[in-house]
Protein backbone atom coordinates (compact mmCIF):
# COMPACT_ATOMS: atom_id res chain seq x y z
CA UNK A 1 0.00 0.00 0.00
CA UNK A 2 2.59 2.74 0.78
CA UNK A 3 4.35 1.98 -2.86
CA UNK A 4 1.11 2.68 -4.15
CA UNK A 5 0.75 6.40 -2.17
CA UNK A 6 4.40 7.13 -3.27
CA UNK A 7 3.54 6.30 -7.12
CA UNK A 8 0.15 7.97 -6.78
CA UNK A 9 1.91 11.28 -5.01
CA UNK A 10 4.27 11.34 -8.10
CA UNK A 11 1.38 10.70 -10.91
CA UNK A 12 0.05 13.75 -8.96
CA UNK A 13 2.94 15.95 -8.75
CA UNK A 14 4.29 14.57 -12.77
CA UNK A 15 0.50 16.06 -13.20
CA UNK A 16 0.57 18.92 -11.89
CA UNK A 17 3.94 19.80 -13.39
CA UNK A 18 3.10 18.89 -16.59
CA UNK A 19 0.13 21.80 -16.40
CA UNK A 20 2.38 24.12 -14.82
CA UNK A 21 4.83 23.92 -17.73
CA UNK A 22 2.06 24.13 -20.16
CA UNK A 23 0.62 27.26 -18.80
CA UNK A 24 4.47 29.16 -18.13
CA UNK A 25 4.45 28.47 -21.87
CA UNK A 26 1.37 29.76 -23.24
CA UNK A 27 2.02 32.93 -21.25
CA UNK A 28 5.52 33.11 -22.54
CA UNK A 29 3.90 32.66 -26.19
CA UNK A 30 2.00 35.65 -25.18
CA UNK A 31 3.67 38.05 -23.20
CA UNK A 32 6.61 39.63 -24.63
CA UNK A 33 7.97 42.60 -22.22
CA UNK A 34 11.00 43.25 -24.71
CA UNK A 35 9.98 43.24 -28.53
CA UNK A 36 11.14 39.78 -30.08
CA UNK A 37 11.82 38.22 -26.98
CA UNK A 38 10.41 35.09 -25.73
CA UNK A 39 10.95 34.91 -21.67
CA UNK A 40 10.09 31.94 -20.17
CA UNK A 41 10.05 30.41 -16.78
CA UNK A 42 9.16 26.84 -18.33
CA UNK A 43 12.32 25.32 -17.68
CA UNK A 44 11.68 25.62 -14.49
CA UNK A 45 8.86 23.31 -13.64
CA UNK A 46 11.30 21.08 -15.92
CA UNK A 47 14.10 21.15 -13.78
CA UNK A 48 12.10 20.77 -10.58
CA UNK A 49 10.51 17.30 -12.30
CA UNK A 50 13.74 15.88 -13.33
CA UNK A 51 15.24 16.32 -9.93
CA UNK A 52 12.34 15.01 -8.11
CA UNK A 53 10.71 12.21 -10.20
CA UNK A 54 13.48 10.90 -12.85
CA UNK A 55 14.61 11.96 -16.10
CA UNK A 56 11.79 10.41 -17.75
CA UNK A 57 9.40 12.96 -16.07
CA UNK A 58 11.80 15.68 -17.17
CA UNK A 59 11.97 14.46 -20.51
CA UNK A 60 8.03 14.21 -20.51
CA UNK A 61 8.33 17.75 -19.44
CA UNK A 62 10.64 18.98 -22.10
CA UNK A 63 8.19 17.06 -24.49
CA UNK A 64 5.45 18.84 -23.23
CA UNK A 65 6.69 22.15 -23.69
CA UNK A 66 7.92 21.34 -26.96
CA UNK A 67 4.19 20.62 -28.20
CA UNK A 68 2.70 23.50 -26.75
CA UNK A 69 5.46 25.57 -28.53
CA UNK A 70 4.23 23.79 -31.80
CA UNK A 71 0.40 23.98 -31.16
CA UNK A 72 0.74 28.08 -30.65
CA UNK A 73 2.33 28.59 -32.80
CA UNK A 74 5.45 29.45 -31.50
CA UNK A 75 7.41 27.95 -34.04
CA UNK A 76 5.71 29.16 -37.14
CA UNK A 77 8.93 30.80 -38.70
CA UNK A 78 10.17 27.60 -38.94
CA UNK A 79 7.06 25.45 -40.18
CA UNK A 80 6.81 26.78 -43.16
CA UNK A 81 10.43 26.04 -44.04
CA UNK A 82 10.29 22.89 -43.09
CA UNK A 83 7.49 21.30 -40.89
CA UNK A 84 8.94 17.52 -39.64
CA UNK A 85 12.41 19.29 -39.08
CA UNK A 86 10.60 21.81 -36.86
CA UNK A 87 8.20 18.98 -34.86
CA UNK A 88 11.39 16.89 -34.57
CA UNK A 89 14.11 20.19 -33.71
CA UNK A 90 11.21 21.20 -31.05
CA UNK A 91 10.15 17.92 -29.44
CA UNK A 92 13.74 16.62 -29.55
CA UNK A 93 15.55 19.95 -27.84
CA UNK A 94 12.78 19.83 -25.01
CA UNK A 95 12.53 16.56 -24.15
CA UNK A 96 16.62 16.13 -24.11
CA UNK A 97 16.75 18.98 -22.03
CA UNK A 98 15.00 17.59 -19.39
CA UNK A 99 16.68 13.76 -19.56
CA UNK A 100 19.59 15.82 -19.24
CA UNK A 101 18.87 18.19 -16.48
CA UNK A 102 16.85 14.71 -14.64
CA UNK A 103 20.96 12.82 -15.26
CA UNK A 104 22.58 15.93 -14.34
CA UNK A 105 21.46 16.01 -10.64
CA UNK A 106 21.06 12.29 -10.15
CA UNK A 107 25.08 12.10 -10.94
CA UNK A 108 25.46 15.08 -8.25
CA UNK A 109 22.80 14.61 -5.88
CA UNK A 110 24.61 12.71 -3.24
CA UNK A 111 27.88 14.79 -3.81
CA UNK A 112 26.15 17.74 -3.08
CA UNK A 113 22.37 18.36 -3.15
CA UNK A 114 23.06 22.78 -4.16
CA UNK A 115 25.37 21.78 -6.49
CA UNK A 116 23.06 19.59 -8.60
CA UNK A 117 20.41 21.41 -8.75
CA UNK A 118 22.69 24.46 -10.25
CA UNK A 119 24.09 21.73 -12.54
CA UNK A 120 20.84 20.74 -13.88
CA UNK A 121 19.63 23.95 -14.03
CA UNK A 122 22.76 24.85 -16.39
CA UNK A 123 22.40 22.16 -18.33
CA UNK A 124 18.41 22.65 -19.25
CA UNK A 125 18.70 25.85 -21.32
CA UNK A 126 22.06 24.79 -22.62
CA UNK A 127 21.22 21.27 -24.18
CA UNK A 128 17.83 23.28 -25.27
CA UNK A 129 19.93 26.08 -26.91
CA UNK A 130 22.47 23.78 -28.74
CA UNK A 131 19.92 21.22 -30.10
CA UNK A 132 18.26 23.99 -31.16
CA UNK A 133 21.27 24.89 -32.59
CA UNK A 134 21.83 21.69 -34.05
CA UNK A 135 18.04 21.52 -35.84
CA UNK A 136 18.56 24.96 -37.84
CA UNK A 137 22.15 23.31 -38.63
CA UNK A 138 19.97 20.03 -40.56
CA UNK A 139 16.79 21.78 -41.32
CA UNK A 140 16.95 25.13 -41.73
CA UNK A 141 20.70 26.28 -43.02
CA UNK A 142 19.68 28.23 -46.21
CA UNK A 143 17.40 30.24 -44.66
CA UNK A 144 19.01 31.23 -41.53
CA UNK A 145 21.90 31.96 -43.80
CA UNK A 146 19.53 34.15 -45.61
CA UNK A 147 18.09 35.77 -42.55
CA UNK A 148 21.56 36.39 -41.33
CA UNK A 149 22.72 37.93 -44.48
CA UNK A 150 19.64 40.28 -44.29
CA UNK A 151 20.63 40.92 -40.63
CA UNK A 152 24.42 42.21 -41.61
CA UNK A 153 25.89 39.12 -40.23
CA UNK A 154 28.62 37.38 -42.42
CA UNK A 155 28.82 34.58 -40.29
CA UNK A 156 25.53 32.41 -39.70
CA UNK A 157 26.97 30.93 -36.92
CA UNK A 158 27.36 34.00 -35.24
CA UNK A 159 23.94 35.18 -36.31
CA UNK A 160 22.31 32.61 -34.71
CA UNK A 161 24.13 32.83 -31.30
CA UNK A 162 23.32 36.29 -31.44
CA UNK A 163 20.57 37.00 -33.28
CA UNK A 164 18.21 33.89 -32.76
CA UNK A 165 19.07 32.52 -29.36
CA UNK A 166 21.53 35.25 -27.73
CA UNK A 167 19.14 37.01 -25.46
CA UNK A 168 16.48 34.29 -25.13
CA UNK A 169 19.72 31.82 -23.60
CA UNK A 170 20.90 34.25 -21.38
CA UNK A 171 17.45 35.14 -19.89
CA UNK A 172 16.58 31.29 -19.74
CA UNK A 173 19.92 30.08 -18.08
CA UNK A 174 19.89 33.21 -15.58
CA UNK A 175 16.57 32.50 -14.48
CA UNK A 176 17.47 28.88 -14.18
CA UNK A 177 20.52 29.79 -12.13
CA UNK A 178 18.73 32.79 -10.15
CA UNK A 179 15.90 30.43 -9.15
CA UNK A 180 18.21 27.10 -8.35
CA UNK A 181 17.89 27.85 -4.34
CA UNK A 182 14.41 28.09 -4.74
CA UNK A 183 14.30 24.94 -6.93
CA UNK A 184 16.06 23.40 -4.19
CA UNK A 185 14.30 24.23 -0.92
CA UNK A 186 11.06 23.06 -2.83
CA UNK A 187 13.03 19.70 -3.88
CA UNK A 188 14.22 19.32 -0.54
CA UNK A 189 10.27 20.12 0.86
CA UNK A 190 8.19 17.00 -1.73
CA UNK A 191 10.82 14.77 -0.24
CA UNK A 192 10.56 15.54 3.23
CA UNK A 193 6.73 15.38 2.89
CA UNK A 194 6.76 12.02 0.94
Amino acid sequence: MNNKKIEARQIALAAILTAIVAVLQIIANFVQPIPGVSITLVLVPVVIGAALLGKWVGAWLGFVFGVVVLVLGGAAAFITIHPLGTVITVLVKGSCAGFAAGITYKLLEKVNPYLAVLAASFVCPVVNTCLFFVGCRLFFWETIKEWGSAAGFENTFAYMIIGLAGINFLIELGINLLLAPTILRLINYAKRNK
